[in-house]
């Protein structure tokens, strides 16, 4: 039986949630290029099936061991937990395909489009209003990727479908990702071994490869394999302990080393002055708009602790008054 989340979970856990998935992000793209480009890897979808072989049977052996718990599989199961698998599929096979596709820079700067996403996800569905600071510092990274992509040399048209629509899978996928956490029996394990569950055989695609001879390019995919584990439950955790917008925030904060380190690796970037200044653009409204971020989070959590130690003083006020009423009475 899974808990709901803390209505105020301690503050260094939710940090260290966040720097997980950061580090976890940001290495698995790494990996994940390497076996795509540099090893010439054909299957992004082969790759998707074995990340997601690797949850399976990291979480069944952990709950065999009684490590962790999660409820069986029952008829209630893909009601209460869909339509997370499909978003979870589609997120992953798109993530891989644009990896393969773009260069990291581009990869890095058409993510970006998930924060708008995820703004506009959140006024529609939950009703959040942002400051128009916050606002002009997503404009920012969108007019920034918009002069990146109209002045990219390596353009792959294929690449910027996989990529777009990984955005909107991003966004979707860490909406429900929050609202499911709090369906009775599911829980953090729950959720990630039934999308990898459900999911994994529609989309399995078994294909012959030379490269599998070579000892460095098979570490390199039992990494990306472990990694696509990593990152997922690294996701669910920051995700249970923050923010659906937390989480997509930090991926953005995150995105700046891979945008620059992106520019060395896989060898398909091709610079150009006015690509490289649509990237800095970019990224630089992604900073502003992590930092804009955390400080109303900050603000929020500092004004509801000075409500609190206002209250506090207040009750007892009225309770000595209560009990010394009856004695001035006598």
């Amino acid at each position: 039986m899974s808990r709901a989340p803390a209505s105020r979970p301690d503050q260094t856990v939710k940090l260290l949630s966040a720097a997980f998935y950061a580090a976890s992000s940001f290495l698995i793209i790494v990996v994940n290029k390497t076996v795509l480009t540099n090893y010439r890897f054909p299957s992004f979808m082969f790759l998707a099936v074995g990340q997601m072989a690797f949850t399976i049977i990291i979480l069944y052996s952990a709950k065999v061991c009684k490590a962790v718990s999660f409820q069986d599989f029952d008829k209630s199961l893909p009601r209460k937990i869909f339509p997370l698998p499909l978003l979870y599929v589609g997120n992953h096979v798109t993530g891989l395909g644009s990896t393969k596709k773009l260069s990291l820079p581009m990869f890095t700067v058409l993510r970006k489009f998930t924060i708008l996403l995820t703004m506009i996800m959140e006024s529609k569905i939950l009703r959040t209003t942002f400051s128009p600071q916050l606002v002009c510092s997503v404009l920012a990274i969108v007019f920034g990727a918009l002069v990146a992509a109209s002045s990219d040399l390596a353009f792959d048209a294929e690449g910027y479908t996989f990529v777009l629509l990984n955005d909107v899978f991003t966004a979707a996928n860490g909406v429900y990702t929050k609202k499911k956490l709090g369906v009775e029996g599911l829980g953090k394990y729950g959720i990630l071994f039934y999308n990898a569950f459900i999911i994994i055989i529609p989309t399995a695609l078994v294909i012959a490869f030379k490269g599998w001879m070579s000892l460095s390019f098979n570490l390199y995919f039992l990494l990306s394999c472990a990694m696509g584990f990593v990152l997922m439950y690294s996701i669910v955790l920051c995700s249970y302990y923050n923010s659906a917008l937390t989480t997509t925030v930090i991926g953005a904060v995150k995105n700046v080393a891979v945008a620059y380190i992106g520019m060395f690796i896989g060898g398909d970037y091709v610079f150009s002055w006015a690509n490289f200044v649509g990237l800095n653009i970019c990224i630089t409204g992604g900073l502003v708009y992590s930092y804009l971020t955390f400080q109303s989070t900050s603000s929020a959590q500092t004004t509801n602790q000075e409500e609190d130690k206002l209250r506090v003083p207040v009750v007892e006020e009225l309770q000595d008054r209560a009990e010394k009423r009856p004695l001035t009475a006598v």
